[in-house]
């Protein structure tokens, strides 16, 4: 059907630094979803992609003309790790990154994955962020357990934006620089 909406769900973060790997854990465990529950197969025009911290190649993604982007990653700590936030992401505005113009290779923050899809020629989709605060980011692979038991509700999030991303909030309604 060519009126079928495309969602790209981005997972974001360094597994080598402990709650970074936040974005990786929750795109692996949407990806292999299924054991407990009986098989659930991804909803149509739905791509999951571990981005890792690759974000020019999430930039190159973006230019093939994605309605809607969900970027999954872990949120720095303001006092409550584990805590989940759902919020959209004005491009205009970076998303409270530090980017600047132009193509960033290894920014991975929101304004400089935007700033390299300009630099590309491209306009960035209506953009939710699924983000867990942290607890560390210190060096070593596996999630703290504050952050380990919150991965199921994020998929549940996920899910529920992909399935029906009429749910998702307007962009005035949450600066990401004042979130918690």
């Amino acid at each position: 059907m060519n009126d079928q909406r495309r969602v790209l769900v981005a997972g974001i973060g360094n597994i080598f630094l402990g709650d970074d790997g936040f974005g990786p854990e929750v795109l692996r465990r949407l990806a292999e979803r299924g054991p407990a529950s009986g098989p659930q197969p991804t909803p149509d025009g739905v791509r999951l992609v571990d981005y890792g911290i690759r974000g020019v190649h999430l930039a190159y993604d973006l230019l093939d003309g994605w309605d809607a982007l969900v970027v999954v990653d872990a949120l720095p700590d303001r006092g409550a790790p584990g805590t989940i936030r759902v919020f959209e992401v004005d491009p205009d505005r970076g998303g409270g990154g530090g980017g600047g113009g132009g193509l960033d290779a290894h920014g991975m923050d929101p304004s400089s994955v935007f700033a390299s899809l300009d630099a590309l020629g491209g306009t960035a989709p209506r953009t939710v962020v699924v983000g867990c605060e942290v607890c560390s980011v210190a060096d070593g692979i596996g999630l703290s357990p504050e952050v380990a038991a919150v991965v199921d509700d994020a998929v549940a999030a996920v899910l529920e934006l992909v399935e029906d991303p009429r749910r998702w909030v307007p962009a005035a309604a949450v600066d990401p620089g004042e979130e918690g």
